[in-house]
């Protein structure tokens, strides 16, 4: 076999290129929240869990969260919490808020339960967050998802 140098400086060229890159990079993305258990309670008052999503690619600690909750198009309420969660890169975790809600979205609700319909709702206020080694952001949220009654559990909807 022939020894060509030409292969040898396109394998040494290439492995300069690959030495000069910094590694994976570090975007910041908007993160994301929407309910994944909404359970009402014997006092009217309901417990929702709260899912955090966390696009960026570097860990992200969720500072707080203020959230205006509509069911239909009656106001619930606001969610409002201080989680001080840290979530992983592009993973999600979840935190639980309780409401008081209004009585325009508990008869929202009542009728949704007693229907076996589905409960419409909205999301939408900011959530603060800090990058990893970065200064805290606060980020505008908007969700409109939906919400169906769990098998079995009455007075929850997934």
């Amino acid at each position: 076999m022939r020894f060509r140098p030409q292969y040898v400086l396109i394998a040494l060229i290439a492995l300069v290129l690959t030495a000069c890159g910094e590694g994976k990079v570090k975007r910041v993305s908007e993160p994301a929240a929407s309910i994944q258990q909404l359970t009402v309670g014997n006092d009217g008052n309901w417990e929702v869990e709260l899912r955090l999503r966390n696009y960026s690619s570097m860990p992200m600690r969720f500072d707080s969260v203020a959230l205006s909750m509509k069911t239909g198009d009656e106001v619930a309420g606001t969610l409002n919490a201080s989680p001080a969660l840290s979530i992983g890169p592009e993973s999600a975790d979840v935190i639980k808020v309780r409401l008081q809600p209004a009585s325009g979205a508990r008869i929202v609700m009542a009728d949704a339960l007693a229907g076996g319909r589905s409960l419409f709702y909205e999301l939408e206020g900011t959530v603060s967050a800090t990058p990893e080694e970065k200064k805290q952001r606060s980020f505008d949220v908007k969700t409109r998802n939906s919400l169906n009654q769990a098998p079995g559990l009455p007075g929850v909807l997934r």
